[in-house]
């Protein structure tokens, strides 16, 4: 599979895709969350189930992306603590089904791209920042237009009234604040 020249273009010295509406591709992309778990260890997740689209505009920085997750399909492996994450002390799932995120801005910098956005888990909206790393486009074997994508952001859950905690024996709490969310997309652009 090679790259095709008619998928990617360079504005101010930067490659970008060409212009247009994506799809995420849920089959080839992973959404993921890292937490510190016991002060010092990391537990990390994934969501299973998530759709999105973004438009790339002529202008990149009048990009736009839309995504939803489906808050029920989390997965850390362990069936025990993936039920304790649904229910009202972290995501609630049963009265918040999907955590959402709308961009409300596109900048360059450097290299990568900083996307704005609202981030929206539990009904509480807060602004956040991807990182994003453009990978490039192909075409692949069955003929779609593919782009691809590394995202990267760090969020406070307490932000988003995510304050359940359990105090350790030895000092220090169960799980960390911070969660490090990380997005690997592939996107087929849509004729």
């Amino acid at each position: 599979m090679e790259t095709s020249t008619t998928l990617t273009r360079t504005v101010h010295g930067r490659e970008v895709p060409a212009t247009g509406a994506w799809q995420i591709d849920p089959s080839h992309s992973s959404v993921e969350a890292v937490a510190r778990h016991l002060m010092v260890a990391k537990v990390r997740g994934s969501f299973e189930r998530f759709s999105g689209t973004f438009t790339v505009a002529e202008r990149p920085e009048d990009s736009s992306v839309t995504v939803e997750i489906d808050a029920a399909s989390i997965n850390t492996r362990d069936e025990n603590r993936d039920t304790h994450l649904r229910s009202g002390d972290f995501l609630d799932v049963e009265r918040f089904p999907t955590l959402d995120f709308v961009s409300t801005a596109v900048e360059p910098r450097g290299k990568r791209w900083a996307v704005h956005g609202d981030l929206t888990i539990r009904g509480v909206t807060r602004p956040v920042t991807l990182d994003v790393e453009y990978l490039g486009t192909l075409t692949d074997p069955w003929g779609n237009s593919k782009a691809a994508f590394s995202a990267t952001a760090e969020i406070d859950r307490e932000d988003y009234g995510i304050t359940w905690n359990q105090a350790l024996e030895a000092g220090g709490v169960l799980v960390g604040r911070t969660l490090k969310v990380k997005l690997d997309i592939q996107a087929v652009l849509q004729q």
